[in-house]
């Protein structure tokens, strides 16, 4: 056991004893982790390279709580490094419009990631990692290290047992991010108790196997020494490393080591006993002695603020030998895209070809891809049939793969979708203005759906290129097919959902999609060819919503989304027959729409219309913008896709005999538009 100095260990007892006395303050939260955690985090701390008077420095160090349930050790962090969270934003912890809630969210200063929701956490470390990466190899030159930040994560036996965590770490394993550090908090405690009732595995040789450097500190508890030799070992390695640390949670408590002290406050009695053992008055809460303060400023803020002067001298001279690159990068720091860039995406007329919108998306990508090095995207396992990368694009791999280099934009996720969505948040919290995209088939978001909704959540602008988008993808049948996906989606707040019907709103989608700061997208994408569209354009479909084919005094609305646009516009033909007028509006996103001016979206489904949504997933939320819906409420059917729209009545005939129900259904009623409503 090594021996620690009188300030290390007042530093180690203040952060242990601000995290029990905010979960103390709440009545609420988990104080056993942090207990178990100070040492670590001292150490980890006290080297970071990091400035709070310019958070998002670029070359900082990254730190993740994957076990984000501990969320009060890291704000007794934030505060003693000299973030802006108050003791006063400690006392409110957990309390309502407090700026310490009761996991980790992205929109604080010293905080890069959403956490809580466990295995998130590693994963988004090894999206961090791979930007780091990949800015590194764009941006440094010889005598010129831009880049050459770590990515350090603490995580417990929850975040190794959710799937997620290792789909994401045997990625990590095989590109070899070597600057990606995991320490694993082995308290052997989950909520259930021991692990032993369900964790026996050896964590040690499965990490190995994924091609991690593996250390492992018997006693973290207060062996520092240990923890900073195995912290250095990893530094020099050229694999990621999972630094094993067994720990006893709660250490100090009373009830230190077992499941009681994971996720209750302390009782009185032991939180005095504590104090008094640690050196402080049992009386006193949120005491923080003036040396600690001094001390973290001394040993770790000056130097972190001199790091920063001093990569802003380096970046100086950079910019006199690199004019192009240094210009690139301010751009990019500044969440900037090049002036003309929009003039890039491609558009379409009636007379082009019809494709399938899978196909338009790798068109757009194509003219994209090379204009915007902060593109980076990549698919899950489906390149060819997501047609997501680029002719000339470079694979991202180890430099020493011979199969590309850190250099490359288009990753090979392998068949790991939840892992993608979680790691595309990790590149997308980067900084840099990286803009991540995946791919896989709509229907298999959902084994993502976690990791979207933190997107959505956290405020991470990334994009899913979603193609198979609904029963058109035919024989592979019901297993495949989305019926409930968009739906499900959509209802999730902060997302754009897209499903354009032609080339002009796939361009569209990727232009609002890549124009966001804080939102995620989802464009679904169609496997079938589609007509383009008379009436479309970038401009309008910007807007989600819009009228594509009008006629005077309609007798009924038909909305459509994607492949079913081109088939209500066929049935505009079937109605006139019958002397029946039919507006016709496209409907690619409804988020986007929703963001329109009230003035806008009247004009698109007004009063005194009855309005009929076409489209071949679930009807459910349609009633928002629509009066009746034709959807599908069961799963699909397996078939050669004209076939199984045919059995489903996705035809002309199809859509017209409904607007013609629709019409007789409200004939003599006061038709109000479904958008007014009370509130």
């Amino acid at each position: 056991m090594s021996t620690v100095s009188s300030i290390e260990q007042l530093a180690i007892n203040t952060i242990k004893l601000l995290s029990v006395d905010q979960v103390n303050a709440a009545q609420s939260g988990h104080p056993g982790a942090p207990l178990g955690l100070a040492p670590l985090a001292h150490v980890i701390w006290k080297q970071l390279r990091f400035n709070p008077k310019n958070p998002t420095w670029i070359n900082r160090d990254r730190f993740v709580l994957s076990n984000g349930h501990s969320v009060a050790l890291l704000y007794s962090l934030l505060h003693l490094f000299g973030y802006s969270l108050t003791i006063e934003d400690l006392k409110q912890f957990r309390q309502l419009h407090s700026r310490t809630p009761g996991h980790p969210e992205a929109d604080l200063d010293g905080i890069d990631v959403t956490t809580g929701p466990l295995g998130q956490g590693i994963s988004n470390a090894v999206g961090l990692a791979i930007a780091q990466k990949n800015f590194a190899a764009r941006y440094n030159k010889p005598g010129f290290t831009l880049s050459d930040s770590f990515t350090y994560v603490v995580l417990g036996d929850g975040c190794l047992q959710e799937g997620v965590s290792s789909e994401a770490s045997s990625l990590a394993g095989h590109l070899k991010l070597n600057n990606l550090i995991a320490f694993y908090d082995d308290n052997h405690i989950t909520i259930d108790g021991d692990t032993n009732v369900s964790f026996t595995e050896d964590v040690n040789k499965r990490y190995e196997a994924y091609g991690w450097n593996v250390i492992h500190v018997q006693n973290g508890n207060t062996d520092l020494e240990s923890i900073r030799n195995a912290l250095e070992q990893a530094k020099k390695s050229d694999k990621p490393t999972l630094i094993r640390l067994t720990t006893i949670i709660g250490y100090g408590s009373l009830q230190q080591g077992t499941h009681s002290v994971h996720g209750a406050p302390l009782k009185a009695d032991d939180l005095k006993q504590l104090k008094s053992k640690l050196g402080f008055n049992p009386e006193e809460y949120f005491a923080v002695p003036q040396e600690v303060y001094d001390y973290y400023q001394k040993e770790t803020l000056t130097p972190g603020e001199l790091l920063n002067e001093e990569w802003n001298k380096l970046f100086e001279s950079y910019s006199k030998e690199y004019p192009t690159e240094a210009g690139e990068i301010s751009r990019r720091l500044k969440g900037e895209f090049p002036s003309d860039w929009v003039s890039k995406l491609p558009t379409y007329t009636p007379e082009d070809k019809a494709l399938a919108t899978r196909k338009l998306s790798e068109l757009t990508l194509e003219t994209i891809f090379d204009y915007l090095p902060e593109l980076i995207g990549g698919s899950a396992d489906l390149t060819g049939s997501n047609l997501t990368r680029t002719k000339e694009a470079t694979d991202f791999q180890p430099d020493d793969s011979g199969i590309g280099s850190y250099n490359g934009r288009y990753i090979r996720y392998g068949v790991r979708e939840h892992g993608m969505g979680a790691i595309l948040n990790g590149i997308a919290a980067f900084g840099a203005n990286y803009k991540a995209y995946g791919g896989t088939f709509l229907n298999f978001v959902s084994y993502a759906a976690g990791a979207v909704r933190l997107s959505a959540l956290s405020g991470h602008p990334v994009i899913w290129v979603a193609t198979h988008d609904s029963i058109g993808l035919g024989e592979d049948g019901p297993t495949h097919q989305p019926i409930e996906t968009l739906a499900h989606f959509r209802a999730v707040p902060n997302i754009k959902v897209w499903r354009p019907a032609d080339g002009n709103e796939v361009s569209a989608s990727y232009k609002v999609a890549l124009e966001q700061k804080h939102t995620p997208s989802i464009i679904a994408l169609s496997r079938q060819n589609l007509p383009q569209l008379e009436g479309s354009s970038i401009e309008k479909a910007s807007k989600g919503a819009y009228v594509l084919k009008d006629v005077e005094n309609p007798d009924v609305i038909i909305l459509g989304t994607g492949s079913e646009v081109s088939i209500a516009v066929d049935s505009v033909k079937v109605l006139a027959d019958k002397g029946i007028k039919a507006r016709i509006v496209s409907f690619p996103d409804t988020h986007t729409f929703d963001q329109q001016s009230e003035e806008y979206k009247l004009s698109v489904l007004p009063d005194g219309v009855p309005i009929l949504s076409v489209e071949v997933l679930s009807p459910f939320g349609w009633s928002k913008y629509s009066h009746e819906q034709f959807g599908i409420s069961r799963f699909g059917a397996s078939g050669k896709a004209p076939e199984v729209y045919k059995f489903f009545e996705f035809t002309p005939e199809g859509i017209a005999s409904r607007a013609e129900k629709t019409i007789e259904f409200y004939k003599g009623q006061q038709v109000k538009s479904p958008l007014k409503r009370a509130f």
